[in-house]
């Protein structure tokens, strides 16, 4: 079976997608189907580029930049991708290329015409890898009204599930906003958990025993910092412990916060907060390694639901985690029914102090047990070996 998976975002990205992206990929060769990645590149000089990314078949194909522009440049060039996507395909050495099923990643929503033509040249099935609703969740934020960008976004919204088969969501939350799509013959949408493969610990740039937070307990949050994430929860949270001299927390990333972020910590003179820029992700689990809970947090203003790639990453780690997220986020049951940690909904500062405070003493308590039920849940849910036999199913059918 060959299987074209179209993205966005691939390594040396470094980005959450990106990792998901290499690592289904890699699942996808190891089950012993063959996988083309299509994906976006703004820094090629030509209008294409063929390699093997560690025996995946990767080409990057010439499209405007989207990444760490203005949104108006960036609407704008996200539109025009797939059709330069397309047109580049056709001038590379695979524009004959027939295959047995095309599977894409959202965000971004514009790939869907991309899927679109590559379904309807090979005439085969379409797995739509869902992880966030867009635009309602932009809605929800604030940071978009119900005006024309708010009309143009949800007709692209809406084509891009025409063209999917099957959609693949992340959270049983979030399959009720399909019911209408899915009455369609032929249509299935279905819960696809996020994936990530466990990594080897390896060597990482950033020492915390040589660090202001050497000897502490270390809270870490590692990912992207951005409005949808509401951080500024977890600085309330160190400014409550600030007297607690074992306990740290480390901040490691980037995004549209970051900055801000950095000087708020300064401006509050938190001596327990230690800020890092974004590091490879491949020095993540040696940095994880260093660390004791991992922190999740997601702007109480979502109504949709999604489980962060970055709490799978503390679960293989080993790592519990002190979450505050929406109101009826899948996230919350999941911790709990698996003992992996603490989960908020009622964005208070003392709960979360509270969960911290008891993270802390189930790690003294039971240690062990912690790490062994992290991984295990890593292991049972968010596996790629799962995700790929479903996605693979989903095509067959």
């Amino acid at each position: 079976m060959r299987i074209v998976l179209a993205a966005d975002v691939f390594p040396p990205l470094r980005s959450s997608g990106a990792v998901l992206l290499k690592d289904l990929s890699l699942e996808i060769l190891r089950q012993g189907y063959e996988v083309t990645v299509l994906v976006s590149s703004s820094e090629l000089d030509g209008p294409w580029q063929l390699e093997s990314f560690e025996g995946v078949e990767v080409l990057r194909l010439k499209a405007p930049r989207t990444k760490d522009v203005g949104y108006v440049r960036r609407a704008l060039a996200e539109l025009w991708m797939p059709v330069a996507m397309w047109r580049n395909l056709q001038r590379s050495p695979l524009r004959s290329r027939q295959w047995d099923g095309v599977v894409w990643y959202s965000p971004t929503i514009f790939l869907g015409l991309l899927a679109w033509a590559l379904k309807r040249r090979s005439r085969c099935r379409g797995y739509l890898v869902l992880r966030d609703i867009f635009p309602e969740w932009a809605l929800d934020m604030g940071l978009m009204r119900r005006g024309l960008p708010y009309l143009f976004f949800k007709a692209v919204e809406r084509f891009q599930y025409r063209v999917a088969d099957v959609i693949g969501v992340q959270t049983h939350s979030a399959v009720a906003y399909f019911d209408n799509w899915a009455r369609r013959p032929g249509r299935r949408v279905e819960v696809l958990q996020n994936w990530l493969a466990d990594a080897p610990v390896r060597h990482c740039s950033i020492s915390v025993a040589n660090s202001s937070l050497a000897g502490r307990r270390i809270f870490v949050y590692a990912g992207n910092m951005g409005v949808a994430q509401g951080l500024d929860l977890l600085l309330d949270l160190a400014e409550v412990l600030r007297h607690r001299s074992d306990m740290g927390f480390l901040f490691v990333g980037r995004g549209s916060e970051a900055v801000r972020l950095r000087d708020a910590a300064a401006r509050r003179g938190l001596m327990n907060v230690q800020f890092y820029d974004e590091i490879d992700p491949a020095e993540i689990p040696a940095l994880y390694a260093q660390c004791h809970v991992g922190l999740v947090a997601l702007d109480p203003r979502h109504r949709t639901h999604n489980i962060p790639g970055k709490f799978l990453s503390y679960m293989w780690a080993g790592l519990p985690a002190l979450a505050s997220v929406n109101p009826g986020n899948d996230l919350v049951s999941v911790i709990r029914q698996a003992g992996v940690g603490r989960a908020c909904e009622d964005r208070s500062v003392t709960s979360l102090q509270q969960g911290a405070e008891e993270l802390l003493k189930m790690i003294e308590v039971d240690g062990a047990g912690v790490r062994t039920r992290c991984r295990q849940l890593a292991a049972d849910l968010f596996s790629p070996e799962a995700a790929v036999r479903q996605i693979v199913a989903g095509l067959q059918a």
